[in-house]
């Protein structure tokens, strides 16, 4: 059978990336590659430094001591018998919806499968504090998102970024094709003092606005819908290639 990766940034005692696995099982032979603690918001970094190291959990179960890209890396080149037909991160304890991919441990796994030339998705699902939340959903989703890639593939370094809501899966509405939306935290940064009285600063926990737009992620996620958001990995701007090219001498 073909191998499927699954990973993630919330570290190998994550609920959701059993849950992610043991959906993947259904479907190819299941191997989890993922970070030995949480390793949230570390975005695409590779670990350049120090060495690697590599444990085995279980049989098809691994655990590396670096971040979510390394372990992509570490597994495609190292640990698989052969190269996967699909990379899968999540399921993410947590919302990864507009401005947030650029940070998101989870969606870099992604974006490092997708460089492999490997069918890549990236699935997150919100979480409040008042109740559990319901991988469950997320998972089964996967799966047939995942069974839709493997038969159709996917553009030329493209990933998908899907958020489930966080609600049992009769109470979703439906699927939408969305667009990355734009959000601004305000308040992020909040002043806190050691006991001996120096300052320190703490990057979180501000309160996020949304731009208005009906076909953004956030959205369909706050709406009931399943968001899938299609992300290049070209970040060429070609609006502004084609003015700086036009428009040069006038620039100079």
């Amino acid at each position: 059978m073909p191998i499927i990766l699954v990973t993630n940034d919330d570290g190998i005692q994550s609920e959701g990336l059993m849950a992610l696995y043991r959906a993947m099982q259904e479907i190819a032979d299941a191997y989890i590659v993922a970070p030995d603690r949480e390793k949230s918001a570390v975005s695409h970094a590779l670990t350049m430094h120090r060495p690697l190291r590599v444990e085995k959990v279980k049989e098809r179960m691994y655990t590396v001591n670096g971040t979510p890209t390394d372990c992509v890396v570490v597994a495609v080149e190292k640990v698989l018998p052969e190269k996967p037909v699909m990379v899968i991160s999540g399921i993410n304890r947590g919302a990864n919806l507009g401005d947030d991919i650029t940070y998101s441990g989870t969606v870099s796994a992604a974006i490092e499968g997708t460089i492999f030339g490997i069918p890549s998705v990236a699935v997150s699902t919100p979480f409040t504090e008042e109740k559990e939340i319901c991988f469950e959903t997320a998972a089964g989703f996967s799966r047939r998102l995942v069974r839709f890639v493997l038969e159709g593939g996917l553009p030329p370094d493209t990933l998908l970024n899907v958020n489930v809501p966080d609600l049992p899966e009769a109470e979703i509405k439906g699927v939408k094709f969305t667009r990355q939306g734009k959000r601004v935290y305000d308040n992020a940064i909040h002043e806190t003092f050691d006991p001996w009285g120096r300052k320190h600063f703490w990057i979180g926990g501000g309160t996020p606005s949304w731009e208005e737009g009906n076909d953004t992620d956030f959205s369909a996620v706050t709406s009931g819908y399943i968001s899938i958001t299609p992300i290049h990995l070209d970040l060429t701007n070609y609006e502004a290639l084609a003015y700086l090219r036009e428009n040069w001498r006038d620039l100079a």
